[in-house]
């Protein structure tokens, strides 16, 4: 960086910007008088973040990369070039750069101390007018990207959450499917063992209606206690080396998961001749092993669809973005699902009470689902991962209105912070784990929708209320 004369053109130059159209050519000439000039080099910090802001900073030529550092990471947030003013403004309250700003080029900027802006008031009305609305246009862009970080952020919050989701049922398809393709391997052998006993049809179709049976009347086996689970494992192993079947320790699980008894295996040997009793077991076996392996694809794959439709209803991807009447309820729960893995990973508890029969509210869906993802993610922030934390999600009709509340039970939030929590850009939380715009969106949703939020807080009870006029 270099102080250097002012060029003789500096006028024209100051002319040539469509921010100072109107103003006069005197008052242009006090802000030349009143600046220093100075040239940046190639790589030199035009400012560094932290640095007091004491100077309106009119880039007359070059550019300069504005980056800030975020958890150990440089992020670019933009290109500032010629013709641009930057730096502290009248009436701003700027003290300090927030990010970098590293010369891209040589680049040559005239420089107004802030302690001279009361006389510029004076001098030109007209200038500072202008000035002023070069602030208002920058606060509107930085407000912009602050916006574009929360999104972002939200994201990838739900993008991280959505791939652990999707990570579960997609294993348990690839290893029941590897299962399943090394079982298919065995069942020719068990089909010839099969097909060379001599069984008539009578006695297939009891051997079917126990299968069948067992496989319709199925119940929850993993209910079973360890102790319960041996006890049958032990009846089920006396019967079966009882009638000589050979290899019966590699039976038993199946049989028990399927809910089997001696008095089923009873059945099956009165119905057949006892040649045909151990290829007919290990048929049964190798059926209800393929059943089981294919249940668990069903199911994995249905979760996985489950979590698409909810991503579905979620975004609203398939439907235009016009109000129409729709059921907060459905909104709630595609919400919840998106954030499930939030709940497992901090180990935290949910109470879901809803209202049977409330009126649908004309809305935008996918909007309320940002209010909804803001003010339960909020609720998650605030609670321990020690398995003590509990939010309760309440619907119901308050006389004219249609009210959702979002309630935990954390540490709460300071009476003397709770008048600003609403607030742009105003956040408690660490560098890069918050923007400060979740509860500002929160609130601009819902005075679109004619909705109101409020808060309650005090030490282990947060609650947000937000209500609907019907």
């Amino acid at each position: 960086m270099s102080a250097q004369e002012k060029p003789a053109n500096l006028l024209q130059q100051l002319r040539d910007f469509p921010l100072f159209a109107g103003v006069k050519d005197s008052a242009l000439q006090w802000l030349i008088d009143h600046s220093r000039y100075r040239c940046y080099a190639k790589d030199d910090y035009v400012f560094r973040e932290g640095d007091p802001t004491d100077h309106m900073q009119i880039i007359l030529e070059g550019s300069f990369l504005i980056r800030r550092e975020k958890g150990g990471r440089k992020r670019e947030l933009g290109v500032w070039e010629a013709p641009y003013v930057t730096g502290v403004l009248p009436f701003s309250r700027m003290t300090h750069a927030g990010a970098d700003g590293l010369a891209l080029e040589t680049a040559c900027l005239l420089e107004l101390h802030r302690d001279l802006f009361v006389e510029m008031v004076n001098v030109s009305y007209t200038l500072v007018q202008a000035l002023v609305g070069a602030m208002t246009d920058r606060v509107r862009d930085f407000q912009q990207i602050r916006l574009m970080d929360e999104k972002l952020l939200a994201l990838g919050k739900m993008s991280a959450g959505l791939a652990h989701e999707l990570n579960n049922p997609a294993s348990a398809i690839v290893r029941s499917s590897q299962a399943l393709h090394k079982h298919l391997a065995q069942t020719p052998v068990r089909f010839k063992q099969l097909v060379t006993m001599r069984v008539d049809a009578d006695a297939v179709d009891e051997v079917n209606r126990v299968l069948f049976d067992r496989i319709q009347a199925r119940s929850d086996t993993s209910e079973l206690t360890l102790m319960q689970r041996e006890a049958l494992g032990d009846e089920l192993l006396d019967w079966l080396e009882d009638h000589d079947i050979p290899q019966a320790d590699d039976l038993i699980d199946t049989f028990i998961d399927w809910d089997f008894h001696p008095g089923h295996l009873d059945a099956i040997a009165e119905a057949i001749p006892p040649e045909a009793l151990a290829p007919v077991i290990w048929w049964i076996d190798t059926s209800l092993t393929t059943e089981s392996l294919v249940s668990e694809i069903q199911t994995a794959s249905g979760r996985i669809a489950e979590l698409i439709s909810s991503i579905k209803t979620y975004s609203h991807m398939d439907s235009e973005p016009s109000m129409e009447f729709i059921d907060v309820s459905e909104g709630l729960k595609s919400t919840l699902t998106m954030l499930k893995f939030r709940f497992k990973q901090k180990n935290v508890s949910l109470n879901k009470e809803t209202q049977p029969n409330l009126p649908n509210i004309k809305a935008l869906a996918g909007e309320l689902n940002q209010v909804w993802t803001n003010l339960i993610a909020n609720a998650l922030d605030a609670l321990p991962a020690d398995g003590t934390g509990k939010i309760s999600v309440r619907t119901y009709q308050l006389r004219d209105n249609l009210c959702v509340d979002i309630e935990d039970n954390g540490s709460g939030i300071p009476a003397d912070i709770q008048s600003q929590i609403f607030d742009p850009f105003f956040t408690t939380k660490g560098v890069g784990e918050g923007t400060g715009m979740g509860l500002d969106i929160v609130q601009r949703v819902l005075k679109r929708h004619g909705g109101t939020v409020g808060v309650e807080s005090q030490p282990g009870r947060t609650c947000f209320r937000v209500c609907f006029p019907l």
